[in-house]
């Protein structure tokens, strides 16, 4: 047995094995008097050992990646994520802008060649927006 094994286990600890084990209840892995029992010793377990032998007959990985807390961690971390490419294109954007007027004004150069790179930007940005967008809207549904 490792150290980890034996070191005492905190309250969040416990119940993120709970949200393992309420999962597998939801999934058909466990029977509710399995899930119940196995809910109680969790609860009341002391070490990492403990917990561990608790989920250790079922599938963590499919557990885990059918969590909503998780699964709403991730959707959350998505559109913040689109957010600040968003951010940072209209920053590119508001930039490009002010470079293209002041060689226009200053050389009397006035081509348009700032369409370019925010073309491509938001093309960028919505090559990232639009898969989030979809798959939040076919979640929901």
């Amino acid at each position: 047995m490792t150290s980890t094994a034996l070191q005492r286990a905190g309250t969040a600890d416990r119940e993120r094995t709970g949200r393992h084990l309420g999962v597998a209840l939801s999934l058909g892995y466990l029977t509710l008097d399995e899930y119940e029992d196995r809910l109680a010793r969790a609860m009341a377990a002391n070490t990492y050992d403990a917990l561990h032998r608790l989920t250790a007959d079922l599938p963590i990985d499919q557990l885990r990646r059918h969590d909503p807390q998780a699964r709403a961690r991730r959707a959350h971390a998505a559109r913040l994520g689109v957010r600040i490419h968003l951010a940072a294109y209209l920053a590119m954007a508001v930039l490009v802008t002010g470079i293209w007027l002041t060689i226009a004004l200053a050389a009397g150069a006035w081509y348009p060649w700032l369409i370019w790179p925010i073309l491509g930007g938001g093309l960028g940005v919505l090559g990232h927006a639009v898969p989030v967008a979809l798959h939040r809207r076919a979640q929901a549904a």
